[in-house]
C-alpha cells in the first residue's frame, strides 16, 4: 500500500496580489473671515477622520487578503501551529505553506514538510485549502514518519519522492475545489500512536508561465485539529489506473479498476475524481452478490472536491470495489499515457471513509485492472458523460476561498442531506391562502424565479365525447378556453402573480419552462407542442405539429402529453402520447432529430409504452425519464442517443404512474405520483425514490383531503413539492420534516454539512427544464405563519453576513457627522447673532427632509445646502405590482365530471355557450 511517487490528487493555490497604496492628501488652510475658522477646523477634523478610516480600511483589506491567503510578504509564507482562539483547549489549527517558492520549470513537483505539533494523538477534522488553479495544477497532503528531506522544500517529482517510509494520502485538491469538513466524531488520526509524525505537502505546478509576474507562491492548507479522541477514524481508499493508453481520435476509452476488499467494514462518506483534460466521467462502485451499487460519479472537469457519497453503501469483507474512468482521444494526434505531467493523463477515484477506531486503516489502494467479464455488468451510467457548461468553467475559474467567510461553505449540499437525514414529505396546511379557482390542473412547472407555474383547463373538460375514434377533437366549435390557462403563483402564499394563455388552448396537458423562461406546453386537442413567451402577451413563438390533425410521422403528434428541455443545448423532448407510444427529440428551433420507443434490458421482452404521460430531463446525468402510465413504470434513457438506461417499477405504484419529477440531491431523487388502475387497488400517493438504488425513501399523501387524480408534480429548490390534481381541481403543497438521525452504521450523529454557493450545484438551482430542484429542510404547518416566518428568516439570514461589514461605514459616518453638526450649530448661532448677514431657508426636500440651505454672504464660506443637494439624488426603486388577472376567478365553476377519457370515465354535462 505504498503511495505513488508522483501526485495523483489535486489542490489549488491562491495567487498573491499586490497591495494597493493609498495616498493621503494634506490640506492647507487659507485666510478667511470668522465663519471660515470653524469651517476649516471642522474640515481638518474631517480629513483626519477620513485618513484614519482609510488606514483602518487598508488594515482590514490586509486582513481580508491574509484570510484569503494572498501573501505579498514572503516572511508570511510560514508553516505554523495556531493555538485556539476559542475557549475549547482541545482545538488548534496547523498552517502548512510553501515557503515562497518559484518553480523553475513547468510540471515541477515541490514538497515541504511540517512536524505534527504534538507528541500525543491528534485528529484532523477539517481541511481548508488556500490555492488557485491559475497557479497550481494540484495539491496533495501525505502523512508519514520520516520525510525524505529536512530542507524547507525540495523537488519531489524526481526519484527523491516524499517520505522515507510508507506515506498515506490524507487529502487531495484541484481545480478550485471548496474546503472539506469531516462528519462529526470522525477524524484523521495523527501523532503518537498513528505512525504519522510529519505532514508532507506536495504541489504540482503545471504551467510555469503563471509566474511571469515574479511572485512567490505560498499555497497550502490549514488543518483544523483536535486532541479530543474521535470514535471513528477517517481514511482514503484510492483506485487508480496505471496502464491505460488513450488512442488518438478514439471517441471513448475506458480505464477500469477493481479489487476484492479484505479488511474491516468501511463506511464511505465522500468521494473525489481526478483526471486531466481528456477525462469525461469517473465512477466508483461496490459490488456485492453481483449487484453494483454506486458510491459516487462525477465529471473530473468540475472542481475536484470531495463530494457526498451514496449514504446507503458500506463495504465489508468479500465485497469488490470497482471504478471506471471514461476518456476521449478526440483532438489528440498521438497516444496518451498515464503519467505525471499535465500532457499525460491520470485516472483516480478517491473514497473518503470512516471505520471503527479499533480497526482503523488510514490508507488503502487498488491498482488492479479488473476482468473484462466483471465490467460487462457495469451500469450504463458509468459511460454517460456529465456535461460541463461554460458557466461552470467560468464559476470554477473565479472561485475564491475565504476561510473565515460563511458564504464559502462546504460543497456538501444542504439539499443532499440524504447523507444524514430522513425524508418525510408532509402537506402544508392552509396553502394556498386564497382559493386559486382553477380548472382541471394538468401541468406544473417552475419559472426562472422558482415561482410555481400552473397549466389548467379552465371551463373545458376532457370527457368521453371529446374525441372520435380517429382521435380528432369534437368540441372545436366551442372555441378555445377564455380564461387564463397559465398562472404564475407565489410558492409561499399561493397568490397569483401573473396570468396568461387566454383564448389559446383547448385541452391543456403538460408544461415546462426553458432557460429563457419561455413556456413549452402540450395541447391534446390541438395535437401540438407550443412554445409561448412568458411576457404576458400570449405570443406563440413556435408550434410543432399540425393543429387539430393527429398523426404519427415526424411532423405530427397524437395527443402529446409532456415536454422536457435540455437547459444546455435547448433540445426538447416530447412524450407522444395517448395514441402514439414514443419519445421525440427536436432541436431548440424545432428541427426533428430522432425518436425512440420503450426500452428493456431484455430486448426479446420489450413492452411498448402505454401512454408515456410525463417527462423529466436529468441535467446532471444527461438523461430523460418518462412515466409510462398504464405500464406502471418509469424508464430512463440517455438523452443524446435514446439508449435505455434503467426501469423503475414498484408494486406500490399499483399499476399506474401518472407523473414524475427529479432532484439531483444525494445521488439523484425521482419523485412520482400514481393513479387509479382498473387492475389494482393501491391508494393514490406520492413517492420519493433513490435513483441509484431504486429504493423508495418516502411515501406521502395529503392530510386534509385525498388525492383524486394527481396529474403532474414539480419539486422546488427550497424543498417544496407541488402536486397538481386534475380531479379535485387543486394544487397540493408538501414539504419535508427533516428527522435528524445517527450515522446508520456507526451510531454517531453526523454533523450537518453546509452548502457552498458556487455552481455544483449548478446542480442545485431550480432547473427550468423540469429538473425542478433539490431536497428540503423546513417543516411548515400553517401557511400564513410559514409565509411571514420564512420572509423574516430570509431577511435575517440576508442581513447576517453584512453586519460586520456595516460597522466600519457606521463609525466613519458618525465621526464625519458629529463635526458637521457642530459646524451647522455654529453657523446658526452666528447667523442669529449677525441677523442680516445670512438667512436660513427651510427646504423639506433636502437630505433627510430636515436640512435647510445655509447661504453665507462671506466669500469662500461653505454652502451646506448645495453640498447636501448634490448628494441627495438617490431614488427609491420598486417593482410595479404584477397583474393578478385570475384564470377563471370572474366566472362560475361549471359542474362537470372530474374524470378523463383514459383519465376520465364519466360524461360531462352539456357545456353552456360562451
Amino acid at each position: 500500500m505504498r503511495t505513488p511517487s508522483k501526485a495523483d490528487i489535486y489542490l489549488l493555490s491562491v495567487r498573491r496580489l499586490k497591495y494597493f497604496q493609498t495616498q493621503r492628501t494634506d490640506g492647507s488652510t487659507a485666510a478667511a473671515d470668522r465663519m471660515e475658522v470653524p469651517v476649516s477646523f471642522v474640515l481638518v477634523l474631517a480629513f483626519i477622520c477620513l485618513s484614519h478610516s482609510l488606514e483602518l480600511q487598508n488594515a482590514l483589506d490586509r486582513l481580508k487578503r491574509s484570510q484569503e491567503h494572498v501573501v505579498s510578504d514572503p516572511s508570511d509564507c510560514v508553516s505554523r501551529t495556531r493555538q485556539p482562539v476559542s475557549a475549547n483547549p482541545h482545538n488548534f489549527s496547523v498552517d502548512i505553506r510553501m515557503p515562497a517558492v518559484v518553480p523553475a520549470a513547468s510540471d515541477t513537483y515541490l514538497c515541504t514538510a511540517f512536524s505534527v505539533p504534538t507528541s500525543q494523538d491528534a485528529y484532523i477534522v477539517d481541511f481548508r485549502p488556500h490555492a488557485s488553479m491559475d497557479t497550481v495544477h494540484h495539491m496533495l497532503l501525505f502523512g508519514c514518519l520520516t520525510p525524505v528531506s529536512t530542507s524547507s522544500y525540495w523537488d519531489c517529482g524526481s526519484v527523491q519522492g516524499t517520505c522515507e517510509d510508507e506515506a498515506s494520502i490524507m487529502y487531495a485538491w484541484a481545480r478550485n475545489a471548496p474546503p472539506t469538513k469531516l462528519p462529526k466524531d470522525v477524524g484523521f488520526k495523527v501523532g503518537r500512536s498513528s505512525g504519522i509524525s510529519h505532514f508532507v505537502l506536495q504541489i504540482h505546478y503545471g504551467d510555469v508561465s503563471a509566474f511571469r509576474d515574479h511572485h512567490r507562491d505560498c499555497s497550502g492548507l490549514t488543518l483544523q485539529m483536535t486532541s479530543k479522541p474521535q470514535p471513528f477514524i477517517a481514511g482514503i481508499y484510492l483506485l487508480m489506473s496505471v496502464d491505460t493508453v488513450i488512442l488518438p481520435g478514439k471517441k471513448e476509452t475506458n480505464a477500469d479498476m477493481a479489487c476484492d476488499y479484505s479488511s474491516y467494514p468501511i463506511y464511505p462518506f465522500a468521494f473525489r475524481t481526478h483526471t486531466h483534460h481528456l477525462g469525461k466521467v469517473v465512477s466508483g462502485y461496490r459490488i456485492r452478490g453481483g449487484k453494483w451499487s454506486l458510491i459516487g460519479r462525477q465529471s473530473p472537469q468540475l472542481p475536484q472536491a470531495f463530494y457526498p457519497a451514496n449514504k446507503d453503501v458500506s463495504v465489508k469483507y468479500g465485497d469488490t470495489i470497482a471504478g471506471r474512468c471514461v476518456f476521449t482521444g478526440e483532438g489528440r494526434t498521438s497516444k496518451t499515457y498515464i503519467g505525471a505531467t499535465s500532457a499525460d493523463e491520470m485516472c483516480n477515484f478517491y473514497i473518503m471513509y470512516y471505520m471503527d477506531s479499533r480497526h482503523a486503516v488510514p490508507y488503502m489502494t487498488c491498482m488492479e485492472p479488473g476482468s473484462k467479464e466483471l465490467f460487462q455488468h457495469i451500469p450504463d451510467e458509468a459511460n454517460m458523460p456529465i456535461a460541463v457548461s461554460p458557466a461552470d468553467i467560468n464559476s470554477m475559474m473565479h472561485m475564491r476561498h475565504s476561510t473565515d467567510h460563511q458564504d464559502n461553505r462546504l460543497l456538501w449540499d444542504d439539499n443532499k442531506e440524504a447523507l444524514d437525514q430522513d425524508y418525510h414529505l408532509e402537506q402544508v396546511g392552509g396553502w394556498p391562502l386564497d382559493s386559486l379557482q382553477v380548472g382541471q390542473v394538468s401541468g406544473l412547472a417552475l419559472d426562472s424565479d422558482s415561482n410555481l407555474v400552473i397549466f389548467h383547463r379552465g371551463d373545458h373538460h376532457w370527457g368521453a365525447d371529446s374525441f372520435n375514434s380517429q382521435a380528432r377533437y369534437q368540441q372545436r366549435s366551442v372555441g378555445p378556453i377564455q380564461q387564463s390557462t397559465i398562472l404564475v403563483v407565489d410558492p409561499t402564499k399561493g397568490t397569483i402573480l401573473k396570468a396568461s394563455g387566454r383564448d389559446m388552448f383547448y385541452l391543456p396537458h403538460g408544461i415546462t419552462t426553458d432557460k429563457n423562461n419561455n413556456y413549452w406546453v402540450t395541447d391534446v386537442a390541438l395535437h401540438q407542442v407550443v412554445k409561448v413567451s412568458s411576457d404576458g402577451r400570449d405570443r406563440t413563438v413556435l408550434a410543432l405539429g399540425e393543429a387539430f390533425t393527429p398523426g404519427s410521422d415526424s411532423s405530427h403528434f397524437c395527443q402529446p402529453t409532456d415536454v422536457a428541455v435540455d437547459g444546455d443545448t435547448g433540445n426538447i423532448f416530447v412524450s407522444d402520447g395517448y395514441c402514439n407510444a414514443r419519445i421525440l427529440k427536436f432541436s431548440a428551433d424545432g428541427r426533428y432529430l430522432s425518436e425512440w420507443g420503450a426500452g428493456s434490458s431484455d430486448r426479446r421482452r420489450r413492452i411498448p409504452f402505454r401512454i408515456p404521460h410525463s417527462l423529466v430531463f436529468l441535467p446532471d446525468r444527461q438523461e430523460v425519464c418518462v412515466a409510462d402510465r398504464e405500464n406502471g413504470r418509469i424508464q430512463c434513457f440517455i438523452a443524446q442517443t435514446g439508449e435505455f438506461v434503467k426501469e423503475i417499477k414498484k408494486e406500490e405504484f399499483g399499476g399506474e404512474v401518472f407523473a414524475i419529477t427529479y432532484s439531483p440531491a444525494g445521488d439523484g431523487l425521482i419523485f412520482a405520483v400514481n393513479g387509479e388502475s382498473p387492475f389494482g387497488s393501491a391508494p393514490l400517493r406520492g413517492f420519493v425514490i433513490d435513483y441509484s438504488t431504486l429504493d423508495i425513501l418516502d411515501i406521502f399523501k395529503p392530510e386534509e383531503k385525498e388525492f383524486k387524480m394527481p396529474h403532474d408534480m414539480v419539486e422546488r429548490g427550497d424543498g417544496c413539492v407541488f402536486v397538481g390534481d386534475a380531479g379535485s381541481k387543486s394544487v397540493f403543497k408538501f414539504t419535508t420534516e427533516k428527522l435528524h438521525r445517527s450515522v446508520k452504521k456507526a451510531g454517531i450523529e453526523v454533523q450537518e454539512l453546509e452548502e457552498m454557493e458556487t455552481f455544483v450545484q449548478t446542480k442545485l438551482r431550480p432547473e427550468h427544464n423540469m429538473s425542478k430542484a433539490a431536497a428540503v429542510q423546513e417543516k411548515q404547518t400553517v401557511a400564513r405563519h410559514e409565509a411571514y416566518t420564512e420572509a423574516a428568516e430570509k431577511k435575517k439570514s440576508a442581513a447576517q453576513p453584512s453586519r460586520g461589514q456595516a460597522v466600519l461605514p457606521a463609525i466613519i459616518t458618525t465621526l464625519l457627522l458629529v463635526p458637521l453638526l457642530l459646524l451647522l450649530s455654529t453657523g446658526l448661532f452666528i447667523c442669529w447673532r449677525k441677523n442680516n448677514r445670512c438667512e436660513v431657508k427651510s427646504e423639506p426636500s433636502s437630505v433627510g427632509g430636515i436640512w435647510g440651505k445655509i447661504r453665507g454672504k462671506a466669500v469662500g464660506s461653505l454652502n451646506l445646502g448645495n453640498f447636501f443637494a448634490s448628494h441627495k439624488g438617490y431614488s427609491r426603486q420598486g417593482f410595479d405590482q404584477l397583474s393578478t388577472e385570475g384564470s377563471d376567478q370572474d366566472r362560475h365553476d361549471v359542474d362537470s365530471s372530474d374524470s378523463e377519457n383514459e383519465e376520465y370515465s364519466a360524461l360531462p354535462p352539456p357545456h353552456p355557450p360562451s
